[in-house]
């Protein structure tokens, strides 16, 4: 299992056009941010993910572009 803040180092570098904040709150879970940099418009903001199914990088590949989806599809929170 990665380091969560390995973790959180592969996430943030997955939206190169975007900020990405990923920090670890309660439990072990995280909380992953992103953001437009000059407006500070949050364009998705996810409480409480669980990184038990982020074991590997193709995981959080993976993981990373269900995020991206998810914000085309224009929703602006995602709970999976």
């Amino acid at each position: 299992m990665l380091a969560i803040a390995d973790i959180c180092r592969i996430v943030e570098s997955g939206f190169p056009s975007l900020e990405c904040e990923c920090t670890q709150v309660e439990q072990g879970l995280l909380r992953i941010k992103v953001y437009e940099p000059d407006s500070g418009r949050v364009e998705l903001l996810l409480n409480g993910v669980s990184p038990e199914h982020l074991v590997t990088i193709r995981d959080i590949s993976n993981f990373i572009g269900e995020l991206r989806t998810e914000m085309s599809a224009g929703r602006r929170a995602f709970a999976g």
